[in-house]
């Protein structure tokens, strides 16, 4: 539940603008050129709702959006890519095998971590 505010008011107007583009979405909720949450969370909101199973248009939504293009798709594709994983499956399309493969390698020490906070028995 959010606090009475203005990121509270623009979430319930983000669910309002569902359906319509890209370009409506940003300018009427803002697309973090601000570089505040109340200029980057109803946009993030919107976006992850419009594409919660397909994970390369909320990444591309970002972009097309403008503004704090890195935040929103920071903010998007975490919580799209949590929901999708990786690949195409029962209606999703989840990260890109090819964008996988052609990212910086990360550190060594997160593939350790990676494991380390797994989950046990995932719901996937």
């Amino acid at each position: 539940m959010l606090i009475d505010g203005q990121v509270q008011r623009d979430v319930i107007r983000a669910w309002r603008l569902l359906g319509r583009s890209v370009a409506e979405a940003a300018y009427e909720l803002g697309n973090g050129a601000q570089v505040t949450a109340q200029d980057t969370v109803p946009f993030a909101v919107w976006a992850v709702a419009t594409f919660l199973h397909h994970y390369p248009a909320a990444v591309t939504a970002c972009v097309r959006a403008g503004g704090d293009v890195d935040t929103t798709g920071a903010i998007v594709g975490g919580i799209v890519a949590a929901y999708t994983g990786v690949g195409n499956h029962a209606g999703v399309r989840g990260i890109p095998g090819g964008w996988l493969s052609r990212r910086e390698p990360l550190p060594t020490w997160a593939g350790r971590e990676r494991h380390r906070y797994a989950p046990r028995n995932p719901c996937w």
